[in-house]
C-alpha cells in the first residue's frame, strides 16, 4: 500500500484513521480498553533500522523510493483515544490517528496486535474482578502466553483490578505488585511433605502460602500448621471440588488454632468459577489460563479503519466501508458517555462531524495522546499503568449492576449516533 501510494502521489493524503470493534465478544456486556501505555511506547520507538531495511530490499519487498521513505519513518501525526483502562461499547472510536495516509497506514498491524490483545484480557479480567466480591486476584498465566504476551496480559490483568502478578517482568518493567507459591515440583523434590514444608518456612517465614494439595489435603494442613504455627499466612489448593475442600480446609484451619491463614484456590479459575466460589470462605484466587486467553475471546475484535481524508482538491471526504456485515461509518466523530442524573452510563453518544454541540452533563471520551509526533509521558511506564488502573475502577464505577451479570445480554448500553 505505500508503494502504490506513492507512485500514485496520494501517500501524503492527509487522512483520518479509526480504531474500533463492531461488536463484543458473544454474551459480554462491556469491554475494556488496555495496551494504550505499551502502544504509544512503541509508536514513539518505531524506527526501521539497517538490517530491516536490507531485509526489505533483498527480497523485493518495496522499491527504492520506500525504502528511503522508511529510512527517515518517524510517527509526526496526532493521536486521540479513550483512556486506557475506559470501558467501550460495539463503534467505540477508540483510538483515532491523523496524519498523512502513509504515516497512519504504516502502524495498523502494530497498533490492532497491540490494543487487540490487551483489551481482550483486560475485558475478560474486569469480569472476573467484578465477580470476586472484592477478593484478591492474582494473575498466573504466564506458563499459557508467549513471553511477550505473559508480561502484557499481567499488566492488563492489574489495569482491570487484579492485585498482582506471579510475573516478574511486568513488576520491573510496569511496577506490576508481584506474587509467588511453590510448585509441586518442590514438594516432590524433598523426602516428605514436611521436610519441603520445613524448607519454605525457613526460608520465607510463617506467612509464607504452602501449597497443600500435592498429597492428601487433610494431612497436609495437619502439617502446614504444625510446622508454621498457627501464624502460617496462607495455604493454596490446586485441585478438587473446591466448594468442598475449601470448606473442609476452613474448618480444620479454625479447630488447628490458625484462624488466621487465609486460603488461596488456584486450578484453572474462569469468572464462572470465581463466582461459583462467592459462598466458599475463600480468600483469594489465582489465575492463569483464562485471563491470558480472554476466557474465550483471545482477541477484541478491533480493526483500523480508514473514515476521512483530503480528496484530490484539499478538501475533506468522509469515506466507509459498505461492503455486507462490515459496513462502517465515515467522518470524524466525537464520542461521550451520556449518564442519568445517578451518574450511572445511559448511553454511548458519537457525534458525526466537525460541528457537534454535545451534551454538557455527558463525559468526554477521548483525551490526546500524541500531538504532532510527541507522546504524551503521563500515559507511559509504570505510572501510567496505576493512572490506567485508577481510571478502570472509575470507568467501572458508572455501570449499572446489571452490567455485571455474566449470563449473555446485549451491551450495558446502547450506542448512538447523533449527526
Amino acid at each position: 500500500m505505500l508503494e502504490a501510494a506513492m507512485r500514485a502521489g496520494t501517500h501524503s493524503r492527509d487522512c483520518v484513521f479509526e480504531v474500533f470493534a463492531r461488536r463484543l465478544p458473544n454474551g459480554r456486556r462491556y469491554g475494556m480498553v488496555a495496551g494504550t501505555g505499551r502502544l504509544l511506547e512503541l509508536i514513539r520507538d518505531f524506527r526501521f533500522d539497517e538490517a530491516e531495511l536490507n531485509w526489505l530490499q533483498a527480497n523485493s519487498v518495496i522499491g527504492s523510493d520506500a525504502l528511503d521513505w522508511l529510512a527517515d519513518y518517524r510517527f509526526r501525526g496526532d493521536i486521540r483515544g479513550y483512556r486506557e483502562g475506559e470501558v467501550y461499547f460495539p463503534g467505540s472510536p477508540l483510538l483515532v490517528v491523523d496524519a498523512p495516509f502513509a504515516d497512519g497506514v504504516i502502524l495498523e498491524t502494530l497498533t490492532l496486535s497491540v490494543l487487540n490483545y490487551d483489551s481482550a484480557v483486560a475485558s475478560a479480567a474486569a469480569r472476573m474482578v467484578s465477580v470476586s466480591s472484592g477478593r484478591p486476584l492474582a494473575e498466573m498465566g504466564s506458563r499459557r502466553a508467549s513471553e511477550q504476551a505473559a508480561v502484557a496480559a499481567a499488566r492488563a490483568a492489574y489495569i482491570a483490578g487484579f492485585d498482582a502478578t506471579s510475573n516478574l517482568e511486568a513488576g520491573r518493567s510496569w511496577g506490576v505488585p508481584t506474587m509467588g507459591t511453590a510448585a509441586h515440583s518442590f514438594t516432590l523434590l524433598h523426602d516428605s511433605e514436611e521436610d519441603a514444608f520445613r524448607a519454605q518456612v525457613a526460608t520465607m517465614g510463617p506467612g509464607t502460602t504452602l501449597l497443600i494439595d500435592t498429597y492428601d489435603v487433610p494431612k497436609a494442613v495437619e502439617t502446614a500448621v504444625r510446622v508454621a504455627g498457627p501464624e502460617l499466612g496462607a495455604v493454596r489448593i490446586d485441585s478438587g471440588d473446591l466448594p468442598t475442600v475449601v470448606a473442609d480446609v476452613r474448618a480444620q484451619l479454625d479447630s488447628l488454632g490458625a484462624t488466621g491463614t487465609r486460603i488461596t484456590v488456584t486450578n484453572d479459575l474462569d469468572e464462572y468459577g470465581i463466582a461459583a466460589l462467592s459462598a466458599s470462605p475463600v480468600d483469594a484466587y489465582g489465575v492463569g489460563t483464562s485471563v491470558v486467553t480472554g476466557s474465550g475471546a483471545p482477541a477484541a475484535g478491533m480493526v483500523f479503519k480508514l473514515v476521512a481524508h483530503r480528496d484530490s482538491r484539499g478538501e475533506w471526504v468522509s469515506v466507509a466501508k459498505t461492503s455486507a456485515q462490515k459496513a462502517s461509518l465515515g467522518g470524524r466523530k466525537r464520542p461521550m458517555r451520556q449518564r442519568d442524573e445517578r451518574g450511572t452510563a445511559a448511553a454511548e453518544v458519537i457525534y458525526i462531524g466537525d460541528e457537534v454541540q454535545p451534551d454538557p452533563r455527558d463525559r468526554e471520551l477521548q483525551v490526546p495522546l500524541v500531538s504532532a509526533g510527541e507522546v504524551d509521558e503521563r500515559y507511559l511506564g509504570a505510572a501510567g499503568t496505576a493512572l490506567a488502573r485508577e481510571h478502570a475502577r472509575f470507568a467501572v464505577g458508572e455501570l449499572s449492576a446489571e452490567s455485571f451479570r455474566l449470563r449473555a445480554g446485549d451491551p450495558a448500553i446502547p450506542t448512538v449516533y447523533l449527526p
